[in-house]
């Protein structure tokens, strides 16, 4: 602290000093503002979603009920209007789907004498609607009778069609109940307590435990087609990565422990050409470092789209020359930080930042489904231009900015991955960011909340298991429920492992392979 008499006697002296305290105060300042961006940073990490309401799935909800209330009203009024609404126009209404079945009901009049002479009228026409109806979900017995033929002549001769092979044997559950349980728990986030809860509400009383038990025998049939489904997507030329945390029983400590799911993904629909189908396979590790990273892509020679964790660069530094993998960073990640940036207050280089970035991403959303070669022409033309200029603006700003500031931070962050960043420049097939494996992270996420933890390591793996078959499913329009009921019931009847490909998702058809 400057006291009065330790300040200098004159006017030169005086600026000096007073231009040294200017220097301090202007440094703690943009000390105070970098922790008052960290604390916001955490505040919104830990109550955000509750505070703030930021949450894709709680918006929609939010969404739904204004609906709802709308609807509500118009309602009410059309019920206390004297004119009836009028019909809707034909081709405002999307068809349903042909595979549903059709129920015809048929609605006479109740007299089909003519009202003038009474004599026999003859259809001339009809008017005909359809209305989407359910039948709400039941569970029935199926009974198997396998009768036994003998001989009156020779003694001992016996005749029976042979037991069909079961998934639990003995056991009560069908191939198709099973699978519904596994639909339910991983496809649609309900947990094995609650199934239990709703099968209890028609009178089955089944356990938890019971329903786990079914869980565990089928993961273990569907074991092979994962690891299969993981060999086919590491000979794709480009791959999505990512990990999220998967909190995991820890019994001997008596609370959870954190362990990872690492999901490789292929979509290749940005762009048309000779293209795989898309797919998604996760992998559980009890951890992040890159020894794991190293071991999801062992043996992988080829194109990764991730973000900048420092595990994918060191497996890509690990390759020998010419046969390692090369990296694309993600910009939707590097954006996230600007926009963090730029939601915390006033902040014109974030919003800068996000206007220039915004424009690439207006040039993928034209080039977007067209030809690998088109699309690299386009980015070659328009967009390179847009991305070296953005580099040069970003070093200036650099330079002007606090080394230890938010913005500082967010810049350096992008041009420490540079490369990586403008690597979708020079390939057509190389997206912009890495949107296509967040989104199948999701699934995981929501599991995750409403089931909490994994019970173990083994549990973690059987999870990651089936989300990867069921969530593939869904990449590829395929009914989970359909292709589990037919696939496990294939499996235990011994499908051949040299045909396992024909099982995979994309390719399974239940009307076309052979039983």
């Amino acid at each position: 602290m400057t006291t009065a008499d330790a300040l200098p006697g004159d006017m030169p002296g005086l600026r000096a000093a007073a231009l040294a305290l200017i220097a301090e105060r202007d440094e703690l300042l943009r000390r105070v503002e970098r922790m008052r961006q960290i604390i916001r940073q955490f505040q919104r990490a830990q109550f955000g979603r509750h505070s703030e309401r930021l949450d894709p799935d709680q918006l929609q909800l939010a969404i739904e009920e204004r609906e709802i209330a709308s609807t509500q009203t118009q309602a009410a009024a059309e019920k206390q209007a004297t004119t009836p609404r009028p019909r809707s126009e034909p081709g405002q209404r999307k068809s349903l789907p042909a595979h549903l079945p059709r129920i015809e009901v048929v609605i006479e009049p109740e007299t089909t004498s003519c009202p003038c002479c009474g004599g026999a009228m003859h259809v001339i026409g009809e008017d005909k609607s359809e209305r989407l109806d359910v039948i709400p979900a039941q569970h029935r017995i199926l009974i198997t009778r396998r009768p036994k033929y003998g001989c009156r002549t020779c003694a001992g001769a016996v005749v029976q069609a042979p037991a069909p092979e079961r998934l639990i044997r003995s056991g009560l559950p069908t191939e198709a109940l099973v699978a519904h349980v596994l639909v339910s728990k991983y496809a649609w986030h309900l947990p094995l307590y609650r199934q239990a809860q709703i099968l209890l509400t028609q009178g089955i009383d089944i356990e938890r435990s019971v329903l786990a038990f079914w869980v565990g025998y089928a993961a273990a049939e569907l074991m092979p087609l994962w690891r299969r489904l993981r060999e086919i997507l590491l000979g794709a030329p480009r791959l999505f990565v990512d990990e999220t945390r998967a909190p995991v029983l820890d019994p001997g400590r008596g609370r959870t422990k954190s362990g990872y799911f690492w999901s490789i993904a292929r979509d290749d629909s940005a762009w048309c050409g000779d293209t795989g189908p898309p797919g998604v396979a996760y992998t559980y590790a009890p951890g992040r470092g890159a020894e794991h990273a190293a071991s999801l892509l062992a043996g992988y020679r080829g194109i990764v789209q991730c973000d900048g964790y420092a595990a994918y660069k060191q497996v890509a530094r690990r390759g020998r020359a010419g046969d390692a993998v090369t990296l694309a960073f993600c910009w939707s990640h590097w954006r996230r930080r600007f926009y963090e940036i730029a939601k915390a207050g006033s902040a014109p280089i974030a919003e800068e930042a996000l206007r220039r970035i915004a424009e690439l991403y207006k040039i993928e959303a034209q080039i977007r489904g067209r030809a690998a070669a088109e699309r690299r022409t386009v980015r070659q033309g328009e967009s390179k231009k847009l991305v070296a200029d953005l580099k040069e603006w970003l070093q200036t700003q650099r330079a002007r900015a606090s080394s230890k500031s938010a913005i500082a931070i967010a810049i350096r962050y992008g041009l420490n991955h540079w490369e990586g960043l403008e690597r979708f420049l020079e390939d057509g097939r190389i997206e912009i960011d890495t949107n296509v494996v967040e989104r199948s992270m999701r699934p995981i996420a929501l599991n995750r909340k409403n089931a909490l933890f994994a019970g173990n390591d083994a549990g973690a793996e059987n999870w990651a298991c089936l989300a990867s078959l069921i969530e593939t499913c869904k990449l590829n329009g395929v009914d989970p429920q359909a292709y589990l009921s037919d696939v496990l019931t294939r499996l235990v009847n011994l499908w051949p492992a040299a045909r396992i490909d024909e099982l995979m998702p994309w390719a399974w058809d239940s009307g076309g392979l052979p039983a």
